[in-house]
């Protein structure tokens, strides 16, 4: 979540509006006089929460960029106390403004719920009468492909709470739930900042739903991604297509930077807050997202990491990787 810009974005629009409009180059001037002192420019409660929320997730992304060099008993006392002081932040937001959804977004992620429990706490939060009124509203205003929702900036809060749902849905091994609120957010916003369309193709993966994968990867134009590549390996795997699915795997290895290595040594990945981080493109960074939010499936799908480990052209890129970047291997 690019939380800063998203701050300035909207003050600067709110205050463009009670200003009557201005001209492009007016609004730019003012996005820089708000980016120099966005304080300045807050004046409702909702504001003043957002900027908290907003000051509190770059906290929080400092505090684990210090984290690299700690060892694990160390690094595990400075989660547990970065996490708490941003359920303290979040709580401090919260009290200005009750609804503020990204506060309690975070707030719920922060908190260290084991998956079910999480995702019956997000789901009764997407269920509240002020979430569920604005997707009434959102359905209403346009036909499905004809809205994107992303534009309204008082939109954001409720996709990136659905996207969540749908992340935490696949978690938790409800792939159909997953699937169906991912796809609900790409109808609502088709441009998929939140990157839902990857959620969506794991699930259908494990689903063996090669139709409705098939559709989805039309749909965006088959823009090749690292979701979409192990995605298309594990499908092919499950239908028992080997030669494809083999085929699929090496084009995985081949074109995610450390992709192999990223599957056959897994690593921790740092809580989405509130969404997924931003990656290069079939980048090693993407790769470890990949495999952390596809690890449910894979631990699910018997042998398929043993025949991963057995492609000879996959094991030899994993190991070419580590010895490039001095990993162990």
């Amino acid at each position: 979540m690019r939380a800063r810009d998203e701050l300035v974005q909207r003050l600067a629009t709110q205050r463009s509006e009670k200003l009557g409009g201005l001209s492009e180059g007016g609004f730019r001037e003012l996005e820089l006089d708000v980016r120099k002192n966005p304080q300045a420019f807050v004046d409702t409660p909702s504001d003043r929460a957002f900027y908290l929320v907003t000051r509190a997730l770059e906290r929080h992304e400092d505090a684990c960029a210090n984290e690299d060099l700690l060892d694990d008993d160390e690094y595990y006392a400075s989660r547990t106390k970065r996490l708490a002081r941003l359920t303290a932040d979040c709580d401090e937001a919260l009290a200005i403004d009750p609804d503020c959804l990204d506060a309690a977004l975070i707030r719920l992620q922060a908190s260290n719920l084991d998956p079910d429990r999480l995702l019956s706490a997000l789901l009764d939060l997407s269920l509240s009468a002020q979430s569920q009124r604005v997707f009434d509203e959102l359905q209403a205003k346009a036909p499905e492909g004809s809205l994107n929702a992303w534009t309204d900036l008082t939109v954001r809060p409720h996709l990136r709470l659905q996207a969540a749902v749908s992340r935490t849905a696949l978690d938790t091994a409800r792939y159909r739930l997953a699937a169906e609120t991912g796809e609900s957010c790409i109808a609502l916003a088709p441009d998929d900042a939140l990157g839902c369309r990857h959620t969506c193709a794991l699930a259908y993966a494990r689903l063996e739903d090669e139709e409705s994968f098939d559709a989805l990867d039309v749909r965006f134009s088959r823009q090749g991604s690292s979701w979409m590549h192990l995605a298309r390996t594990i499908l092919l795997y499950k239908l028992g297509r080997m030669g494809a699915a083999k085929r699929a795997l090496e084009g995985y290895a081949r074109l995610v930077e450390g992709g192999a290595y990223a599957l056959l040594h897994p690593v921790m990945v740092e809580l989405y807050l509130p969404d997924r981080p931003e990656a290069q493109p079939l980048s090693f960074e993407e790769a470890t997202l990949v495999i952390a939010e596809a690890d449910p499936i894979i631990m699910d799908v018997p042998d398929f990491i043993g025949w991963a480990q057995g492609t000879r052209n996959v094991w030899f890129a994993a190991e070419s990787f580590a010895e490039r970047n001095g990993f162990d291997w």
